[in-house]
């Protein structure tokens, strides 16, 4: 195998294990939204908490394996698209970082409310349906959705 080959298969494995982690986390944070037992949502949050690792191991790996095939292939660092997946990557991460702080908030109120009763709260629905956060972890996701997209048509290359 080339030294191309390699890059390109450890960038799409990076870029399964960024998508497969967020769509994981994704998708215990809305079961939570399902869920009123506070012992439920805390387990659900704590599984959405294990998706970090391949999101941000990806997100670093797809980054770092990106620009190196972007040198290895001769494309220039400011053709558009190449430059408007590096923004996207940065919006990716900064909209999912911000959005997952509210799960961890709700994830700590949960495991208190667990311990202490089980009983369903407000504060914990409300912190688990927060929709700032949500809408930061919906943008979050449709970066990386364009960022896959922009990958696979390289519109102008």
């Amino acid at each position: 195998m080339t030294r191309y080959n390699w890059l390109l298969a450890i960038h799409m494995l990076a870029a399964f294990a960024l998508i497969s982690g967020a769509v994981a986390a994704g998708v215990f944070q809305l079961s939570a939204l399902r869920r009123r037992r506070p012992s439920e949502i805390a387990l659900l949050l704590r599984l959405a908490q294990l998706a970090v690792v391949p999101i941000s191991v990806g997100s670093l790996l797809v980054l770092a394996f990106g620009l190196w095939l972007v040198d290895e292939t001769g494309y220039g660092f400011g053709e558009t698209w190449i430059v408007a997946a590096l923004v996207l990557w940065v919006v990716a991460a900064v909209t999912g970082g911000a959005g997952g702080r509210t799960a961890r908030h709700a994830r700590e109120l949960a495991e208190r409310l667990a311990a202490g009763g089980d009983e369903p709260s407000d504060e914990l629905r409300a912190l688990v349906s927060n929709r700032p956060s949500l809408l930061l972890s919906y943008v979050s996701t449709a970066a990386i959705v364009a960022i896959v997209v922009l990958m696979v048509w390289k519109p102008g290359a």
